[in-house]
């Protein structure tokens, strides 16, 4: 590479740390990374395609430094975090990374025509914890799709999202609790390693376009199937970068 290549490239770089640096509110950080990942996919066939580890390069650089991922994993694994040793911890955040980066590449498998519309901020300005809601909009109903935030010195980090009314996080902890009180933390490190070394995406849950996708929104409370089958909405591996299952109502 030309040393005016590798000038262009970083000078690209810089630029787009800085545009999202400046987004100094949540919601302006949101809308930076959704609308950048979007039209870097609907610019590039290769990612149309479904090129899983182009995705996988484009959800690492532009969503999870945006993430705080000690937080989330400390917050999936629950109680079990504080007893853990700090390589423990150091494993458990590696894997639990790569889960979360494969599980959101395999939603963006599935960008086509999509937009991002964010519903207004309900938050003070000296909150330091927030909710970001938005719509996925496309052919079909709109998926909502929403983040929990927190300010900390870097400024502000993801540390939950919500995919039609369920926390990735909540629905994390329950299988986890299972797989630890199993097995210990080392149980549960190596059933995650395994799982993203045989794994090339995750199936991600959405509604399908007709109007039938009322069906697989998630349960009404008092009919909700218990947390150890919801859980594994997030659990399972593909067999294709394509692969979508809608959870059957029972």
């Amino acid at each position: 590479m030309s040393l005016q290549r590798i000038l262009a490239v970083l000078t690209i770089s810089v630029v787009s740390a800085v545009a999202v640096a400046q987004a100094t509110t949540p919601d302006a950080l949101i809308r930076q990374i959704s609308t950048e990942v979007i039209d870097t996919i609907k610019a590039d066939k290769s990612l149309q395609s479904g090129d899983v580890s182009k995705i996988v390069t484009l959800v690492d650089t532009k969503v999870m430094p945006h993430v705080n991922f000690q937080r989330m994993t400390a917050s999936a694994v629950g109680r079990n975090w504080r007893t853990a040793t700090p390589e423990q911890q150091k494993r458990l955040q590696e894997e639990f990374k790569t889960l979360l980066v494969r599980t959101y590449a395999g939603a963006l498998t599935q960008v086509k025509d999509q937009t991002v519309q964010l519903k207004p901020l309900r938050a003070a300005a000296e909150d330091t914890e927030v909710v970001v809601r938005t719509e996925v909009k496309g052919k079909g109903e709109p998926i909502q799709l929403d983040y929990r935030l927190e300010k900390i010195d870097a400024g502000w980090k993801i540390y939950d999202v919500n995919v039609l009314g369920v926390w990735l996080v909540e629905q994390y902890r329950s299988q986890f609790a299972q797989d630890i009180n199993a097995g210990g933390i080392d149980a549960l490190i190596t059933k995650l390693a395994e799982l993203n070394k045989g794994a090339k995406s995750w199936r991600w849950r959405c509604p399908q376009s007709s109007a039938s996708s009322r069906r697989v929104r998630p349960w009404p409370r008092s009919r909700r199937r218990p947390r150890r089958a919801a859980a594994r909405w997030w659990l399972t591996p593909a067999r294709s970068a394509n692969s979508i299952r809608q959870p059957s109502p029972r």
